[in-house]
């Protein structure tokens, strides 16, 4: 009888177990024909800035007028701003500031929103693409870069609003949550300015000039005061104008800015209220400071 040593035993099957894996292992994890989706690539920020410290003191010595007559530690006070209840500071986060003076108040409020998206075949650009839209087309505004979609759900907008009639522009709110069904993280965001919005107000817009000599469609040089798509402000943007009024109380118009870079949402909204019912505060001096401001934050996202 013939007696095999524990060595050759050892590489006999060695041998057989490679030859068997040569022929199904590897074939058994692969899966002919079949191609391998590349991953979308991901947002160019992966952070937020600190938003109440995004505005320089000085710029908001001019935003808030009142400031200038309180003490040094009440303007201190002011300035710091108070920050936005956020449940996610990775994704959203916002900051409020607000002075009053004898004739009016002013009020400041911006919001950073970071957007993801949780659809490997989706780029976070173009989901940050999809929420602005949606935010553009609620303003009653389609930019020429909009998509097919988002133009067409404009027009069907407009349609069901009244045809030929005026668009009816919702109200300015702060912290308006951004429609991004598709994150699990989604929150809705404290808005610090829903102090300014009343029941049954009356809603116009620059383009129509408001009411009680409200201000016309344009300035004195000749621009458009009308809500608008903004051109050169990140990779998109957009121009909101409201005037509300609540019975016989003083009128205050807020005007939003909301601009896009990259998978960043920024809004920035600008509000004034004077004290006297029949004062109508100005669009275009609002209009021009809160375009400033978010001018200065597509910079600071540039550095």
């Amino acid at each position: 009888m013939a007696y095999v040593t524990g060595t050759a035993l050892l590489a006999a099957l060695v041998v057989g177990c490679s030859a068997d894996t040569g022929t199904g292992g590897s074939a058994a994890d692969s899966k002919p024909g079949e191609e391998t989706v590349a991953a979308a690539a991901p947002g160019k920020y992966r952070t937020l800035p600190e938003p109440c410290r995004a505005v320089e003191s000085s710029t908001l010595k001019d935003l808030l007028p009142g400031a200038a007559e309180l003490t040094e530690e009440q303007q201190r006070k002011v300035f710091e701003g108070t920050a936005s209840v956020t449940y996610d500071t990775d994704r959203r986060v916002g900051c409020h500031w607000k002075s009053e003076d004898s004739s009016s108040s002013h009020s400041l409020f911006i919001d950073f929103e970071r957007v993801v998206s949780y659809d490997p075949t989706v780029s976070d650009d173009d989901r940050a693409r999809e929420v602005y839209t949606k935010k553009e087309t609620a303003a009653g505004l389609s930019s020429p870069s909009a998509t097919p979609a988002a133009t067409k759900s404009t027009e069907n907008t407009e349609d069901n609003e009244g045809k030929g009639g005026k668009k009816q522009t919702p109200p300015a709110t702060s912290g308006e949550t951004s429609g991004d069904d598709s994150d699990p993280t989604s929150h809705a965001l404290t808005g610090p300015t829903s102090e300014d919005k009343n029941t049954g107000d009356e809603h116009t817009d620059a383009a129509t000039g408001g009411t009680d000599g409200a201000d016309e469609g344009s300035g004195a040089s000749g621009e458009s005061l009308q809500p608008r798509v903004l051109e050169d402000l990140g990779d998109s943007a957009f121009l909101d104008d409201l005037l509300t009024r609540a019975g016989s109380t003083a009128q205050h118009r807020t005007v939003k800015v909301v601009f896009r870079t990259s998978n960043v949402i920024v809004t920035v909204e600008y509000t004034e209220q004077p004290t006297v019912s029949t004062v109508v505060p100005d669009s275009k001096e609002l209009q021009e400071k809160a375009q400033a401001l978010a001018r200065k934050l597509v910079e600071e996202f540039s550095e």
